[in-house]
C-alpha cells in the first residue's frame, strides 16, 4: 500500500510541476505568439501606419530642478541639531545608546512586575474561589450522606411498621 502511495505521490508532483509551469510560462508564451501572429497580420497592408504627433515626454530636470543635485555633502548642514549630533564623539554616541537601552530594559523590567503582580493578584483569586467551591462541596457531600443514611434509618422503620402492620392483619394496597 505504501509503494502504491509513493507512487501516486510522485505523479501528483509531476503533475503539480507540469501545471505550475504552465502557469508561470504560460501568458509570455501567449503573448510571444500572439505577438507573431500580428506581426503576420501586418506584413498584410489592410491598415495604415499610425501618425501620432504626441510632445516628447518630460525630463526628470523639468519637472523637479532640485533633484538633478544628489550630493550628500551638504545634507542637514543648516540642521544645528543634527550637526551638534554628528559632531559628537563615537563613545558619546554608544554612552548615549547604551543609557536608552538601559532605560527601556528598566521600563520593560518596571512592566513585567507589574504584570506579574497582577498575575499573582489574580491567581490568588481564583485560589480563594477554588477553595470556597471545595468547602461548599464538602458540605454538599457531608449532607447527602446524612440524607442517605437518613433515608436507610426511615426505609428500615418503614419496613419494621409494615411488618409489624401485616402481623396485626393487614393486607396492604
Amino acid at each position: 500500500m505504501t509503494r502504491r502511495s509513493g507512487a501516486c505521490l510522485r505523479c501528483c508532483l509531476v503533475v503539480f510541476a507540469v501545471v505550475s509551469a504552465l502557469c508561470v510560462s504560460g501568458p509570455a508564451l501567449y503573448w510571444k505568439f500572439n505577438k507573431t501572429m500580428k506581426l503576420g497580420a501586418a506584413a498584410s497592408p489592410s491598415c495604415s501606419p499610425c501618425i501620432c504627433d504626441c510632445p516628447p515626454p518630460l525630463s526628470l530636470l523639468k519637472i523637479a530642478p532640485g533633484l538633478a543635485n544628489l550630493s550628500v555633502a551638504d545634507c542637514g548642514g543648516e540642521d544645528l541639531e543634527a550637526k551638534e549630533e554628528m559632531g559628537k564623539k563615537f563613545v558619546d554616541l554608544l554612552t548615549d545608546e547604551l543609557k536608552l537601552q538601559e532605560v527601556v530594559g528598566e521600563e520593560h523590567a518596571h512592566h513585567m512586575n507589574i504584570t506579574l503582580v497582577e498575575a499573582r493578584r489574580v491567581a490568588s483569586q481564583y485560589q480563594k474561589e477554588a477553595e470556597k467551591c471545595n468547602v461548599a462541596t464538602e458540605t454538599c457531600e457531608q449532607a447527602r450522606e446524612r440524607s442517605e443514611a437518613s433515608l436507610i434509618k426511615e426505609k428500615k422503620i418503614t419496613s419494621l411498621w409494615e411488618r409489624r402492620a401485616r402481623q396485626l392483619g393487614w393486607e396492604g394496597e
